[in-house]
């Protein structure tokens, strides 16, 4: 099953900073698969749910971790 969000969910990746696309569930003995479009370049990418981190959401008041930032990244 593929599940679209209705609005683009910021996430931090491996590669950087990105947009959740969509997420395909991949049954329950594996990580769902996320495709993320990357912010520099626009590229999509595909991560498992463990590799990327959901970094700002004002309902639950998530913000980004120190850890996900990069040096040249500012918080908006």
């Amino acid at each position: 099953m593929i599940h679209e969000p209705k609005n683009p969910i910021p996430c931090a990746t491996p590669l950087g900073d990105g947009y959740v696309w969509y997420i395909k569930s991949n049954g329950f003995l594996e990580n769902d698969e996320v495709a993320v479009i990357l912010v520099n370049g626009g590229e999509v990418k595909h991560f498992t749910t463990d590799q990327i981190r959901i970094w700002n959401n004002g309902t639950y008041k998530i913000k980004k971790d120190e850890k996900y930032r990069r040096a040249d990244d500012s918080m908006y």
